[in-house]
């Protein structure tokens, strides 16, 4: 699949930037969001350091290159978004789109003393045995060695649940990836929900969760299309993004 132009690309990223921040995913003016713009996936859009999402353009986007050690340095950069999505952007080329968020219920699942998702309806079981999970936090991520680790649990693996901190998706465009950390958050509150209650879960069996899951992978265009429609309505109220 041949990637979209650099432009069309901004538009899209800052969309997701603004998306996320009015469905109140984001965290003050933490967390990034990055895009490759070389099928290496080297060369790579991201947001600048500490901007609201609720704000950002497609023009504020930088464009950084993973070989380039100078790019880190950039004052404009967060230590945190060139450890981590450096290091993914230059050693999985195949992770075209990167975000990374600490969503409300997302991260408290990752808090638990047995961080999983557990198939208890149609949104859990899209994670099933799909998710990898990180349980050594050990502070800020602003390491080379750190944003390698990081990358390493993602082989094999899409989504990763980071203990005690938040989570990562990746995917080929931007469509599916914003599509998978949404309905992740979706599955999780219904989780923390349903474990609110005090009363014990129904989990689905195996067969049923896989074969949840499986559908779920054949239906990419299904999130593609959230995007694009959740895009729409961003666009018809403030067009500002694309700028």
């Amino acid at each position: 699949m041949a990637l979209p132009d650099e432009q069309q690309l901004r538009s899209d990223l800052a969309a997701v930037f603004r998306i996320c921040a009015q469905l109140n995913m984001h965290e003050a003016v933490a967390n990034h969001f990055s895009a490759a713009v070389s099928e290496d996936g080297k060369k790579f859009l991201i947001n600048p350091k500490w901007v609201h999402f609720s704000r950002i353009k497609a023009s504020d986007l930088l464009l950084l290159d993973a070989d380039n050690p100078a790019d880190g340095q950039r004052q404009d950069v967060d230590p945190t978004a060139w450890a981590i999505h450096g290091q993914i952007h230059q050693r999985l080329p195949e992770a075209k789109v990167v975000l990374h968020l600490h969503p409300i219920y997302t991260t408290a699942v990752s808090c638990m003393e047995n961080p999983e998702i557990p198939p208890v309806d149609q949104n859990t079981a899209r994670y099933f045995r799909r998710v990898a999970v990180d349980t050594l936090y050990g502070g800020m991520a602003d390491t080379e060695a750190e944003g390698q680790r990081l990358t390493a649990l993602l082989q094999g693996r899409s989504r990763l649940l980071m203990g005690n901190h938040g989570v990562m998706v990746t995917a080929q465009n931007v469509g599916e990836a914003f599509d998978d950390i949404y309905t992740l958050e979706r599955a999780c509150q219904i989780l923390v929900t349903a474990w609110s209650t005090g009363k014990p879960l129904r989990v689905l069996s195996d067969e049923v969760a896989e074969k949840t899951a499986q559908d779920w992978e054949k239906i990419t265009d299904f999130s593609r299309q959230h995007f694009e429609e959740m895009k729409r309505l961003l666009t018809e109220s403030d067009p500002s993004f694309m700028q």
